[in-house]
């Protein structure tokens, strides 16, 4: 019988309409829940993103959107 990963961290998010079907395609891929699939893709990010393209993926982001102020997002 296979092991259940636990989740005990809870939030809420909300996601771009782009970035849901997304992870719904990877959902029917792999058959993971949307929990499963961000916790595996954020806890292996460093192991198949290119640091230095997402560096500048993030960088355009807030270039385009901004950033929050710091401490603005903490409960």
């Amino acid at each position: 019988m296979a092991k259940r990963l636990a989740l005990p961290v809870r939030r809420s998010m909300n996601l771009t309409e782009p970035a849901y079907e997304r992870l719904r395609a990877l959902n029917a891929e792999y058959g993971l829940g949307n929990n499963y699939l961000l916790t595996v893709l954020l806890e292996n990010l460093d192991e198949f993103a290119d640091t230095d393209k997402l560096r500048s993926i993030f960088a355009e982001f807030v270039n385009e959107y901004g950033a929050p102020a710091p401490g603005s997002m903490e409960k």
